[in-house]
């Protein structure tokens, strides 16, 4: 161990002396006289400037004084150290997991000495108060986030969603989605964090309350116009990409309708469209099945944005092998990095069924809120597998 001449050497003898009188301390001394030896181990650590092998030793000190000692007095040591940013990792991780709320809260609130890995293990071993104690913390990696909310009550998932400081996984903010369902005030708490992604944005908004929605629409109306966007009409752009509407989109349009109407359009279908480069039937075919405009399709195809379509073939129950074909199909000459379509597929893991069909089922009360479009054949209802 290096010390930094005699006044190192006198520092580490005076901890060594309280090392080698503390089992009297505790043996022999009496509560107050522990409390004393308690209190001026952690001066002589607050006001000095030691190494790290010089904190762990006080660490140990001040443990097994700690022991020994009356709750209070264990929250009093608790609350100095929280905010100490040199305190001993050995007895931070003590009283963080102490069964005393008085005493582990304060660590769990503000020490920055605990790590991520101490803060997980927390929150998947103890109770409700110390989960709630950590979600307050100034901030929170996504690993302890997904804890809190997998393993929380409501008063801590609706303490994390309140807290700026906390990130989010897409695992975290998806389970989310899960506990909101029927809960307006987490519903609205969670729709109002600036660090939403968009997709999680119209999954919770497809499943919210009208009141939440109303809400929501008047406190993020940014957010709100992108999902708008996603499913209005774009007819004059899409016209100036592939041309005004041609014979054989006609006939695309008899052919499809007719097998719908006979009950033979389905994904093997669809996918054998996409690969085909049928991009006709493609649109006719999916708008069939999604209850939903043409156009509103063709946005979803040739948007550079993908999450649209990810989700209409996830609504639809699509596997991935034609959900691909799909994606290639409206990309830029037909052509998607390997990068990018690892993340895709990542994202299309990621969606379930169940909250894809609500968002279809969102986009399908846009579409038929801003009226019917004649030019369209007649939509028929999303068929639940």
């Amino acid at each position: 161990m290096r010390v930094c001449g005699g006044l190192g050497f006198a520092k580490m003898s005076k901890v060594k002396s309280f090392l080698e009188g503390l089992d009297d301390a505790v043996l022999r001394g009496t509560p107050e006289s522990r409390m004393r030896a308690l209190q001026h181990t952690t001066d002589l650590l607050m006001a000095g400037r030691y190494s790290d092998d010089e904190i762990w030793t006080f660490g140990e000190v001040i443990g097994r004084l700690a022991d020994e000692i009356e709750v209070a007095a264990r929250a009093q040591l608790a609350r100095r150290l929280a905010r100490f940013d040199k305190a001993p990792v050995n007895i931070i991780h003590k009283l963080a997991f102490d069964d005393s709320i008085d005493v582990a809260g304060p660590i769990l609130q503000e020490s920055e000495r605990l790590e991520t890995y101490a803060l997980v293990a927390n929150a998947c071993t103890k109770g409700q108060t110390h989960l709630l104690a950590i979600s307050k913390r100034k901030s929170i990696e996504a690993a302890v986030t997904d804890a809190l909310v997998t393993r929380g009550n409501l008063e801590v998932v609706s303490s994390v969603a309140n807290n700026t400081g906390a990130r989010f996984s897409d695992f975290g903010f998806l389970h989310m989605i899960q506990r909101a369902d029927g809960d307006s005030i987490l519903a609205e708490q969670l729709g109002l964090r600036q660090d939403i992604p968009r997709h999680v944005f119209q999954q919770l908004i497809a499943k919210a309350s009208r009141d939440v929605k109303e809400r929501l629409e008047r406190e993020r109306p940014a957010m709100v116009d992108q999902i708008q966007s996603s499913v209005t009409d774009v007819t004059g752009t899409l016209q100036s990409k592939f041309g005004p509407v041609s014979r054989s989109h006609f006939v695309a349009k008899r052919v499809v309708t007719t097998q719908h109407q006979q009950g033979n359009l389905n994904e093997d279908s669809i996918s054998l469209y996409a690969r085909s480069h049928r991009f006709d039937e493609v649109t006719i075919g999916l708008s069939l099945l999604c209850s939903l405009p043409g156009d509103v399709i063709e946005r979803a195809l040739v948007d550079k944005n993908r999450e649209m379509l990810l989700v209409l073939a996830k609504a639809l129950d699509f596997s991935w092998a034609t959900t691909m074909a799909l994606l290639f199909l409206g990309a830029k000459d037909h052509r998607i990095t390997a990068k990018d379509l690892k993340d895709l597929e990542n994202e299309f893991g990621r969606l379930n069924v169940k909250t894809s069909r609500s968002v279809l089922e969102f986009y399908q009360s846009r579409k038929h809120a801003a009226g019917p479009d004649s030019g369209l054949p007649r939509q028929v209802p999303l068929h639940m597998h």
